[in-house]
């Protein structure tokens, strides 16, 4: 029999594995995780039959790490029946950076118990178990799992389809799993359990509550290390610990989940950013709007969010032998604003803006601190364009998109255009126009992107733009939007230069996403350290000892009349306590003064994570701080020889 293998030919015996051709052939096994014949992924355990094409997968193709990670998700479920052997096993796949396993068990993991897990783990992996598929009549395999007492296994083997069940096994541990697997337990190493948290079964909250177990693993010791010093700086920024240190937001239970109260602090810094948001819409011709909270369900009917969106709208209120329901958009609004009065072809475009508070039901499970909410607030715009002006609104909003971006130090992005789907709504002719006009917005804009094909929504191409932070995490903030379909729906139309009725075309985007999700990222980019212009307090004034109270006081009094955001630490503690305070807060600058700087008339200034800087002039200070306002700047550092 012969096989090609990555376009070598070989003769073999029929019936071999390729582990032990390998094997006999001077290849290391521990080097290749699966092969790939005919496009199919199969364990290096599989059985050749006949004559193949075969291309090695090595632990550099992008397929190898989600084996490895499926593999280490067994061998936890493995040491998880060792341990605690009356715990029902649910399903466990590799994901993201990792992988996880779901367990029904009364009593939640302990970090104790996740710390045995791990030990058990290494012990099983050094037992090097070979790890071996075995497929069995679907009947067979419910009775398996039905006797060792596995009723979620059997549960998921009878809704499988098909007369034939693959299960896994290693040791005494077997599993329902169509695999690829390594091919022994010893091929695993360099993992690390992190956590365990609740979880619904099948991700239904009516379904068993799960403790799901997270874990990571990876091919090389040093991309573990990396990766979990990474997870601890996420960890130092993670916006729900820094907004409570901060005193930026909370998520109260006695308001309720997933709804949002902003602290004065937070607040600041969000009206910062509305005014400036407002500020660059006008200068790039939009008009602002604003609309209800709630509005008669017809609305919602003729829009079709009762039909495509129901499940995650909150159940309708009846005022008046009326039903009203919350908004889980704004577009209906702004679409009844335009119908006020025809419209001529002379006022277009036409671009509404908003910043318009919207509520949507997500289940308690996805809710996330500020990234997954209930309630929140949309910057959204509409701009209502003829068809021979879609391109340069296209090229206009992607200007206006980086612009913002960039101002609040995002540079680096990953940008998909995703194209017509299976069911659509509008003419051919239309979505070609829309996905060209998108294509050529991108290109004349030199902007790197890729074809997410058939991903679209079903009233139009769109543009996705993912911002990465500092940390090189990616977030989705940004969408422009081509609508067909709301336009048809509530029958807009325009009169065009020949007095004919046309139908405009609608574009549907938002530049942050919402303030409340854009405003977690921001905390978690800057690590709490926000931009002068954004920053509540500025800076601190912070004497040595009571003896110069006064001074600080006029130093204080004196950068306030300037419009400095400032604040004087006068309470009867040592200089080093003071300073430690005000660097735990997060203030940009911290001013000491004493004899030399009270006698100078001047501040010796300390800067937020770098360190000291120096004596210099109050009116020095004051112009520094103006210019990095001026040109909101990221940084706090200033171009001169710092002294630490």
């Amino acid at each position: 029999m012969k096989i090609i293998v990555n376009g070598k030919e070989y003769e073999v015996e029929k019936g071999i594995s390729f582990i032990q051709f390998l094997k006999n052939n001077g290849f290391n096994p521990k080097d290749y995780v699966a092969i790939e014949i005919n496009g199919e992924l199969k364990d290096l355990r599989y059985k050749l039959e006949e004559d193949a094409e075969i291309k090695l997968i090595d632990k550099k193709d992008k397929r190898a790490l989600e084996i490895l990670r499926h593999s280490t998700a067994h061998l936890m479920a493995q040491a998880v029946m060792e341990l605690f052997p009356d715990v029902q096993v649910g399903v466990g796949p590799a994901i993201e950076n990792g992988f996880y396993y779901d367990f029904y068990k009364e009593e939640p993991f302990t970090p104790e118990d996740l710390a045995e897990i791990e030990k058990r783990m290494k012990k099983l992996r050094k037992k090097n178990f070979p790890i071996e598929r075995i497929e069995m009549p679907k009947e067979e395999a419910i009775k398996l799992f039905k006797e060792k007492g596995q009723n979620l296994k059997v549960e998921l083997i009878e809704e499988k389809s098909g007369d034939i069940a693959s299960l896994y096994k290693q040791g005494d541990f077997i599993d329902f799993c169509r695999g690829p697997h390594l091919p022994y337990t010893g091929y695993i190493n360099n993992f690390k359990i992190l956590y365990s948290s609740a979880a619904y079964w099948k991700g239904d909250e009516n379904n068993l509550q799960m403790q799901r177990i997270y874990g990571t693993v990876f091919f090389e010791k040093e991309e573990l290390e990396d990766y979990l010093h990474f997870l601890e700086e996420a960890k130092k920024r993670d916006h729900r610990k820094l907004g409570k240190e901060l005193e930026l937001f909370l998520i109260s239970d006695q308001i309720g989940p997933g709804l949002v109260l902003w602290l004065p602090k937070g607040a600041f810094i969000r009206r910062k950013i509305e005014d400036f948001w407002v500020e660059e819409h006008y200068k790039a011709g939009y008009e602002l709007l604003n609309t209800p909270h709630i509005a008669k369900i017809d609305l919602w009917e003729t829009s079709g969010h009762l039909s495509f969106y129901k499940e995650n709208m909150f159940p309708p209120m009846e005022f008046d032998n009326m039903e009203y329901q919350l908004k889980p958009m704004n577009c209906p609004f702004h679409i009844a604003i335009y119908k006020s009065r025809m419209r001529s072809y002379r006022e277009f475009p036409i671009r509404w803006a908003e910043l318009g508070t919207v509520y949507r039901y997500e289940r308690s499970g996805v809710l996330h601190g500020l990234l997954r909410v209930r309630g929140f607030t949309q910057d959204d715009a509409h701009i209502f364009s003829r068809p021979e002006q879609l391109q340069e609104e296209i090229v206009n909003i992607l200007d206006l998109n980086f612009k913002i971006l960039r101002t609040f130090g995002f540079d680096n992005y990953d940008v998909y255009l995703s194209t017509r789907p299976d069911k659509y709504v509008g003419s051919l002719e239309n979505w070609e126009r829309a996905e060209n006009a998108l294509k050529y917005a991108l290109e004349k804009q030199g902007i790197s992107y890729e074809i997410d094909p058939g991903e679209g929504v079903f009233y139009g191409p769109k543009i996705d733009i993912k911002i990465k932070d500092t940390l090189g995490r990616s977030w989705q903030c940004s969408t422009i939007q081509v609508d067909f379909n709301l336009p048809e729906r509530f029958n807009i139309s325009y009169i065009d230069k020949n007095g004919e009725k046309k139908q405009p075309i609608m574009i549907h985007r938002a530049l942050m996403g919402s303030f409340e999700r854009f405003f977690g990222v921001l905390i978690e980019h800057y690590a709490g350290k926000f931009p002068l212009w954004l920053a509540p307090v500025q800076v601190t004034v912070v004497p040595v000892s009571e003896k110069y109270l006064d001074y600080g006081q006029n130093v204080f009094e004196q950068l306030k009349e300037r419009g400095i955001r400032v604040k004087l630490d006068d309470r009867n503690e040592k200089l080093g306590y003071k300073i430690r305070s005000a660097e735990l807060e997060k203030i940009p600058y911290i001013l000491i003064v004493g004899e030399k700087e009270a006698n100078n008339k001047s501040v010796s200034l300390r800067i937020q994570g770098v360190g000291d800087f120096g004596e210099m002039s109050i009116n020095e200070l004051h112009d520094i701080i103006q210019e990095k306002i001026k040109l909101k700047a990221i940084d706090y550092n200033i171009k001169k020889e710092v002294i630490d």
